[in-house]
């Protein structure tokens, strides 16, 4: 924690209470659920290309999620005293600093990390991710499942990489790296990368399990919360992983910042991630004209550059908001709303949901589907277009696992909006709704009841591709 006058202090709380009054209360249309917390852009209308306008029902969450609405009116309320933060004079700055560094012990607390854990803030992700395997050690390999998020997949360029194949089951998940991390050589450091929840099926990993399994073979393991910590609480220690990556954009404040919490060595040992003010201590020029740079140790180390305190106390103003509602509360409501999806696609015939670990595995409110007849680009273009309904298609950065779960439902290539296929390579692709904290029982009751109308239909409106895009034709 940074030091502060007494009326930085007082500032301060006041910042952290100033939108107090403007918070919407909301009432629950279930008597058996929590309400949905108020976000922003809940009362947007959008135009349907049949006529007339409808609200806007947005079931694209796990792409980004709309902004609570209250780090909305909490951002609203600390932009006034905006400053830069650390080493400033100012009132403004000091005020600055010391809600980004509150921020960190309040990101630290929701993460439940341990003592002396880390708390850096990225751009992402991805950014976090490739952060950490900039600061490997030497000759570290690292184990990862083609199920994963590309943000998981690909930064491990610089270092030797073992892919596992998609399991079936979690116990297969745990049983299949176990295996791996066994049979390895050398047997010298290694670091696993797993999701807490897939981006495409939704299904919950078995993460302690497979903490467990790489600390007995003498790895370390980063787990990928991008879309577990929006839905479900996630304790470092509980979990007893070594290292948790998350974005500010899928957890309701999408303001352009990340979160890699976690031990501390490795991020110490290695070159900052990149180089510039704020990651160096002390800078000198040398007898010979060159210059020596001694660099933080702290999490500043990786954090070079003005950093983006908005994005920050957003992440932080989330993670109150998650916490005050009540994770128990939240989660009931999510499974209410899986239960009324599952149920009403179920009801169609020619929808196949995917799954890696069968219906009856924990899920989030992630539901990725394929619709027989329709290429998915198109299903996806008309529930927007009709409905007023948005929903994600493609493979959804997560391409090895997709094309594992489609290999065998070929789509006609030619249809609209199909993606682009190699030569001799069939184009696959599905549709994902996808739905949290936000979200009301009208948006998955409407979006139940497109399906079923599209599917024994069909659209009301021609379609045609443009820009690789499935778009309604206007002409």
């Amino acid at each position: 924690m940074s030091a502060r006058p007494d009326a930085a202090a007082t500032a301060t709380a006041t910042v952290e209470t100033a939108a107090t009054a403007t918070r919407v209360e909301t009432e629950s249309a279930d008597p058996c659920c929590a309400a949905p917390l108020p976000v922003l852009g809940r009362d947007v209308t959008v135009p349907l290309v049949t006529g007339g306008e409808v609200t806007y029902a947005a079931l694209d969450y796990a792409a980004s999620a709309p902004a609570l609405q209250r780090v909305w009116d909490d951002v609203a309320a600390y932009a006034p005293y905006y400053g830069s933060v650390h080493r400033g004079a100012g009132y403004l700055s000091q005020l600055s600093t010391d809600l980004f560094e509150n921020s960190r012990v309040t990101v630290a607390e929701f993460l439940d990390c341990r003592p002396g854990d880390q708390v850096v803030f990225t751009r992402s992700t991805t950014d976090s991710l490739n952060l950490l395997a900039a600061a490997l050690p030497a000759d570290c390999q690292v184990f990862v499942f083609e199920t994963e998020h590309h943000a998981s997949l690909l930064p491990w360029r610089d270092a030797r990489v073992t892919y596992l194949n998609a399991p079936r089951t979690p116990e297969q998940a745990v049983a299949t790296l176990e295996r791996a991390l066994a049979d390895r050589d050398p047997y010298g450091p290694a670091l696993v990368c797993v999701t807490g929840a897939s981006n495409v099926t939704g299904e919950l990993w078995p993460v302690k399990e497979l903490a467990a399994a790489a600390h007995a073979h003498g790895a370390r393991i980063v787990l990928d919360a991008a879309q577990l910590a929006p839905h479900h609480p996630v304790s470092v220690q509980d979990l007893d992983v070594d290292w948790i990556a998350f974005s500010g954009h899928k957890l309701y404040a999408p303001f352009g910042s990340g979160v890699l919490a976690g031990r501390a060595d490795w991020l110490q040992d290695s070159e900052p991630y990149l180089a510039g003010g704020g990651a160096s201590r002390k800078v000198a020029r040398r007898a010979d004209g060159g210059v020596d740079v001694e660099w933080h140790t702290t999490a500043a180390r990786h954090e070079a550059g003005s950093p983006n305190v908005i994005g920050v106390y957003s992440i932080a103003s989330a993670c109150k908001a998650l916490t005050e509602a009540g994770f128990d509360s939240l989660v009931e409501r999510e499974q209410h709303l899986i239960a009324k999806v599952r149920a009403g696609l179920a009801e169609v015939p020619e929808v196949r949901v995917l799954s890696l670990f069968g219906d009856d595995a924990p899920r989030v409110g992630v539901i990725s589907f394929v619709v027989e007849g329709w290429n998915s680009s198109h299903f996806a273009a008309a529930l927007s277009a009709e409905y007023g309904i948005g929903v994600r298609d493609g493979l959804f950065c997560a391409h090895p696992l997709v094309r594992t779960l489609l290999g065998s439902d070929p789509q006609d290539p030619g249809e609209c909006g199909a993606p682009e296929a190699a030569p001799g390579e069939r184009s696959l692709n599905a549709i994902r709704v996808s739905f949290g904290a936000g979200t009301p029982d009208e948006h998955v009751e409407r979006f139940v009841g497109a399906v079923k109308e599209l599917v024994r239909d069909g659209a009301q409106w021609k379609y045609r591709t443009e820009d690789g895009r499935c778009v309604p034709d206007r002409g």
